[in-house]
């Protein structure tokens, strides 16, 4: 796809060496919505332009069909981009309107590893928002204790984040979570930077617990 010198413009004033987070939401600001614009910047098939597009998408012309397209681009790119990619639209697109919302949820059992992992990472977000009132946490893990350990990496890591943000949150299930990483043993030899929170459960929610007592 030949890009328009509107779409030319911007994707040359990004440089994947020095263009920041911060940098593309300045650029989004400016523009707006522009759908079009948006699936231009898409073509690229670059991470950075990627990141931009998702900003300015139209979220109401985003359905089940389109997503299974930006779903198959994205699965082009490599672990740690593809898994920025998606959580990306889906905290900036997906999460925004209820229609898509819907379609998140019946997401659990998706053949797409990706929305499997949004599955997750939306209830996730959803208990770190502060909706901490929700009827399916005995069901979610129930799913966690099942299947955790048979999924793949993307969705594993999302299934954890889930139990730890229940685990957090909901005190009548912290035992039950913490337990759930010790069992496992899921993360417990990940190296994290400093005042970095680890990942494994055991670890995680002592430490948030004790971020809310502050």
């Amino acid at each position: 796809m030949e890009l328009s010198s509107k779409a030319q413009k911007i994707y040359s004033a990004i440089d994947k060496e020095t263009t920041k987070l911060g940098d593309l939401r300045k650029i989004a600001i400016e523009i707006k919505k522009d759908h079009a614009l948006a699936m231009e910047l898409w073509s690229t098939k670059e991470f950075l332009p990627r990141q931009l597009a998702i900003l300015i998408m139209d979220k109401k012309l985003l359905n089940q069909e389109v997503i299974d397209q930006l779903d198959n681009d994205i699965q082009k790119h490599e672990f740690d981009e593809r898994n920025n990619l998606m959580d990306w639209l889906m905290a900036n697109q997906l999460s925004k309107d209820k229609k898509i919302i819907s379609l998140i949820e019946s997401w659990e059992n998706s053949p797409s590893k990706l929305q499997r992992r949004v599955f997750w990472y939306y209830q996730a977000r959803l208990r770190w928002m502060g909706n901490t009132n929700q009827t399916n946490t005995e069901e979610l893990l129930d799913l966690i204790e099942k299947n955790l350990m048979k999924e793949e990496p993307e969705v594993q890591w999302a299934m954890n984040y889930t139990a730890g943000q229940i685990g957090k949150w909901q005190e009548q299930y912290r035992d039950r979570c913490i337990l759930i990483g010790e069992e496992t043993g899921l993360y417990k030899d990940e190296m994290v930077a400093k005042n970095c929170v680890p990942s494994y459960l055991p670890k995680f929610i002592p430490i948030e617990v004790a971020k809310l007592k502050k």
